[in-house]
């Protein structure tokens, strides 16, 4: 028994470079034995990705934890889904989780494993292909709204990766002249719409409803052909900010104000699928991008029973809550406890969609039948690697977690009020 972590770590080890120099003629054989053919149905999904940021798996009560923020719409949008209770996404902090989502990829497999800061000089290569890259070659319109953080040049933004409109921000909102410990160090924050500046240093308590309405107005101009709408929320980032009709609402603090104006926003993109009447063909997921930001305190979400969060490879910053939604295909009320991840998403939504798989090799794989329910369906991964940035720092298979020795970042203190 005391061999047995060592024994682990080389059969783990041995996987990912087996993973790292596998061939498109693998992935060919699995697709053949994939149940996807037989269960998948006839006709392509509109997809609709809400992602939060910096959202706890403990925040809202229908998704884990009965002291979590009471939220309707998102509380019937569980109800009629998939919850994933072992959803990880490929890094604990902001760019490299939404560069694994949008790829397919560890991030250290693109070249993006640590978070870029305002005119990083990189962003996604042109050697990979994106999720709507991808979609588009299907007749999808697609769109990005929201929080990008994945360069912020113009040969990184949202529009030169596949995306036919794009209305947000190019990074996060705490990058900015303001920022409390880089004084000055940030430029001013821009507002854009498509590759074009609207403005500086937006008011942040509008963006949620700004964001919505894009997300909308999206739905009910494209409700004729299939789309694939990414709504990636700048909240419940640092520094919070929500608009007057919710603030003092929650009675859970600016926090539970804020997850309470991103539960209005579901609920209104739900509303308007039904209204333009493709709720039944559309597969809505909700995840956050990764675990809360605890050095904020009551600026910060709960990770409920998992262990620390943001910006550590504890489960608390990798695990992250995530429901799926399609009336009529995915039953409603379920839980998955397979481990999927968040780089799946790319691989399942290209052969749902009819889309093309990457040229290169990617590390996320089929995970519908675990979507569907499907009985005895089991996660596909025989193990999930936690890297910060450069750095293997643990090592998941089944039910078996080796943490490797690293210097931990801890919270001792955490501050309060942001």
């Amino acid at each position: 028994m005391p061999r047995r972590p060592a024994a682990l770590l080389v059969v783990f080890i041995a996987s990912w470079f087996c993973t790292l120099g596998c061939s498109h003629a693998h992935a060919a054989a699995d697709e053949k034995k994939s149940p996807m053919a037989a269960s998948s149905p006839a006709t392509r999904p509109n997809v609709v990705i809400v992602l939060t940021d910096d959202e706890g798996y403990g925040d809202r009560a229908g998704f884990y934890s009965p002291t979590g923020l009471p939220s309707p719409n998102y509380d019937r949008f569980i109800a009629e889904g998939i919850r994933f209770s072992d959803f990880y996404v490929g890094a604990s902090v902001c760019s490299p989780s939404r560069a694994a989502l949008l790829t397919g990829c560890y991030p250290q497999r693109v070249g993006l494993p640590v978070v870029l800061e305002a005119d990083p000089g990189m962003g996604i290569s042109d050697r990979e292909q994106t999720l709507p890259q991808l979609l588009k070659t299907q007749g999808y319109a697609t769109a990005c709204v929201g929080k990008w953080h994945l360069g912020d040049r113009p040969e990184f933004l949202p529009t030169r990766k596949g995306f036919d409109e794009y209305f947000g921000l190019p990074y996060s909102n705490d990058m900015r002249p303001e920022h409390p410990t880089k004084k000055n160090f940030f430029p001013d924050l821009p507002l854009m719409e498509g590759d074009k500046i609207l403005s500086f240093n937006p008011d942040l308590s509008g963006l949620t409803r700004q964001y919505t309405e894009r997300a909308v107005s999206f739905i009910e101009r494209n409700k004729s052909h299939p789309f694939f709408l990414y709504l990636a929320h700048t909240m419940p980032h640092v520094p919070l900010a929500v608009s007057e009709r919710f603030a003092g609402k929650s009675g859970r603090g600016l926090y539970g104000d804020v997850l309470m104006e991103l539960d209005w926003s579901m609920g209104e993109v739900m509303a308007a699928l039904k209204r333009s009447g493709v709720d039944d063909h559309t597969l809505v997921i909700w995840m956050s991008d990764n675990g809360p930001w605890l050095a904020y305190g009551n600026h910060a979400g709960s990770a409920g029973p998992l262990r620390d969060g943001k910006t550590t490879t504890f489960d608390g910053g990798f695990r992250v809550p995530c429901v799926m939604r399609w009336p009529g295909v995915i039953p409603g009320n379920r839980v998955c406890r397979e481990m999927a991840t968040a780089m799946d998403l790319l691989p399942t939504l290209t052969k749902l969609c009819a889309a093309p798989m990457p040229r290169n090799n990617i590390d996320g794989k089929d995970i519908w039948p675990l979507m569907i329910g499907q009985f005895g369906a089991r996660s596909p991964h025989p193990a999930f690697f936690y890297y910060n940035a450069w750095c293997l720092e643990a090592v998941r298979s089944g039910r078996w977690k080796l943490v490797l020795p690293h210097d931990q970042y801890g919270v001792m203190e955490p501050g309060n009020d942001g």
